[in-house]
């Protein structure tokens, strides 16, 4: 804590009781924090009592404070801004700040260029300013066919000349000829003519499909009227390719209003939030971003997402879904209203299309931060770092080359399976991975059914077919399993070759620890992970744990369904494992198998008329009572 909170009082006194942005500031004079408050005064005073109240964050920056600054506004709104602002001059140490995903480019229209142009931009430049126009970001991926649909629905420039300057310079090329540009070069293309087209891409881009499909069905019909039929059937083919991605970005969502939702998931000392944008019902949009995990309430995480993000967007919707509600949502909406031009809301959705959409932005957000951390971090320096983080807490000789994770799952004393994965020099090798349907098990026992995964595995280390022999293996679970693979170890003489470890969970299913070869358990908690190479590790070992469950219970799944499948056609009278192949080899699947009347039934090999009757009788017996 500061040392000499009553050191402030006197500054205190002086200030006012109206709303502001303070600004706090470390024994360098460097912004370490700036807040907002509706009462300068009493927020100020809030930091410098005895016992302060806050986060862990928040008190290991009250214990940095040596100065503080602040700026009186005239309402809450202006607070906002001007905080936004701050938070963005200064990167202050202690603020959640915005970080998108590196590397992700979007898309920049210079509207405000007379002739404008399209091209790839790595970040927001200081011409939207003056009109230019960007979108995204988006994934390369997307991007890449983003820009190829613009290809095949306007008649862009696609060379490189530079307009007005290259006007009447050099005969137009073939993109002309084909209809794929308006060409500009020949010196009797209207700037505005041109500008229309760019409009057009705008539209494009914010998802404002409906206009531009009048607008190529119009131009079609009048090329038509006219007996221009080569014209038309350019206007034709741009328009269909245009339904395409109509028909490809249509979704079961009923809602024809334009939102955002905004996901929000948290791992291995991570956040990630994933935006979505839905636009008349078509999901347009998605960016994502990632936070360090320092404990803050998740309403706090969407507050500060918000108040970075909007003020620099492209558009901001009518709606916004959030799941946790900001404390200051009607300033904020204040605010996203001011910079829109109408009014903004934010809802937390409790039914309907707006919970699924929702729902959708989340699971986007848990599966972008997974892959994050599959890839330990963004750099092969995180993931060298996690290694030799790991190679040092076990004793290891040198870093695991090759790791090899199991973990055994079950649906109580039903469908045992055990799964291995491999990761090789920190990176997933799923061609190496191996699926165990186990063989000796009764009922529900991990430790036996781990034991005999591992028999299995280790037995055919000698004859190298799945794979060389592994630096290290992690065992999904406490100390008693590990004790059982050490046990395996020493039982086939490989103790001293093999090192073995275990990865624990916390209550919420999160990676927490990494139990070492003689039990005793290093956690892996916020305070360890203040240190970047416990960061990285926690993150190789979300990455692995992670992983691991993943194939075990994927496999597990298919047992069961197969399992269920099979008892449903071998509870019919007369279907024997001849006839029950033969169906699903006609059908494919239970559910068609079940669709079917009588004669479809009798179009199976080997099916007599009995055998049809009998099927449909055991799918519809609920229609013939």
């Amino acid at each position: 804590m500061n040392p000499n909170p009553s050191g402030f009082d006197a500054r205190l006194d002086a200030v006012p009781e109206n709303p502001g942005v303070y600004l706090m500031k470390d024994p360098s004079g460097s912004v370490i924090y700036v807040g907002k408050a509706k009462n300068l005064k009493n927020r100020l005073r809030s930091y410098f009592t005895k016992n302060p109240t806050g986060t862990d964050k928040v008190r290991a920056m009250i214990s940095n404070i040596a100065d503080f600054d602040y700026v009186v506004v005239e309402s809450e709104l202006e607070a906002l801004l001007l905080e936004a602002n701050f938070i963005k001059s200064y990167n202050p140490k202690y603020n959640v700040l915005l970080r998108d995903d590196k590397g992700y480019p979007y898309v920049c229209i210079t509207m405000n260029e007379t002739y404008p142009r399209i091209f790839k931009a790595f970040r927001i430049g200081s011409d939207r300013g003056k009109g230019a126009q960007y979108y995204g970001p988006f994934l390369g991926g997307d991007l890449y066919r983003a820009l190829e649909a613009i290809n095949d629905i306007l008649p862009t420039k696609k060379c490189r000349k530079v307009f007005p300057r290259d006007i009447g310079k050099g005969r137009p090329c073939l993109n002309y000829h084909i209809g794929r540009c308006v060409a500009p070069c020949k010196g009797d293309v209207p700037a505005e003519d041109y500008r229309a087209v760019m409009r057009d891409v705008c539209s494009f881009f914010q998802g404002k499909y409906d206009g531009l499909q009048k607008t190529l069905a119009d131009k079609m019909m009048l090329a038509s009227e006219a007996m221009n039929f080569e014209v038309a059937a350019l206007y034709r083919d741009r328009l269909q390719a245009l339904e395409r991605i109509m028909a490809s970005q249509k979704v079961t969502f009923r809602v024809e209003q334009d939102m955002d939702a905004i996901g929000f998931h948290r791992d291995a000392g991570e956040i990630c939030i994933r935006k979505m944008e839905l636009r008349a019902g078509r999901i347009v949009g998605s960016s994502t971003y990632f936070f360090r995990d320092e404990g803050e309430e998740d309403k706090d995480v969407v507050s500060a997402f918000i108040k970075q993000y909007y003020p620099e967007s492209v558009g901001v919707p009518p709606v916004i879904l959030v799941s946790s509600m900001p404390e200051e949502s009607d300033a904020i909406e204040k605010l996203l209203s001011q910079i829109a031009g109408k009014k903004v809301r934010l809802r937390t959705p409790v039914r309907g299309d707006g919970v699924a959409f929702l729902d959708l932005a989340k699971k986007n957000a848990s599966e972008s931060l997974q892959r994050r951390v599959l890839r330990v971090g963004d750099t092969q320096k995180g993931i060298s770092a996690a290694m030799d983080r790991l190679q040092e807490l076990i004793g290891m000789r040198t870093a695991p080359t090759r790791i090899e994770a199991y973990d055994i799952s079950n649906m109580g004393a039903d469908d045992l399976c055990g799964a291995m994965v491999v990761f090789v020099d920190g990176r997933p090798d799923r061609k190496a991975y191996k699926l165990f349907k186990l063989k000796s098990v009764e009922g529900q026992n991990d430790y036996a059914s781990m034991e005999e995964v591992l028999r299995r595995r280790l037995a055919h280390l000698e004859a190298g077919e799945w794979g060389p022999q592994p630096s290290l293996i992690l065992i999904d679970g406490g100390k008693a399993h590990l004790s059982v693979a050490r046990k395996v170890l020493g039982d086939m003489g490989l103790l001293d070759s093999i090192y073995a470890a275990g990865m624990v969970k916390d209550q919420k299913h999160k990676t927490a620890g990494l139990v070492l070869p003689d039990g005793s358990i290093f956690e892996l908690g916020k305070e360890a992970c203040e240190n970047e190479e416990n960061l990285v590790l926690l993150r190789l070992l979300t990455a692995i744990q992670n992983e691991v469950h993943r194939f075990a219970i994927s496999f597990q799944r298919k047992l069961s369904q197969k399992r269920h499948l099979s008892f449903r056609l071998e509870s019919i009278p007369g279907i024997g494992p001849q006839k029950r192949k033969a169906l699903l080899g006609h059908f494919g699947t239970i559910a068609k198998i079940a669709a079917a009347d009588v004669d479809a039934l009798l179009s199976a090999p080997k099916i007599s008329r009995n055998d049809a009757l009998a099927i449909h009788r055991h799918f519809h017996r609920s229609e013939d009572n």
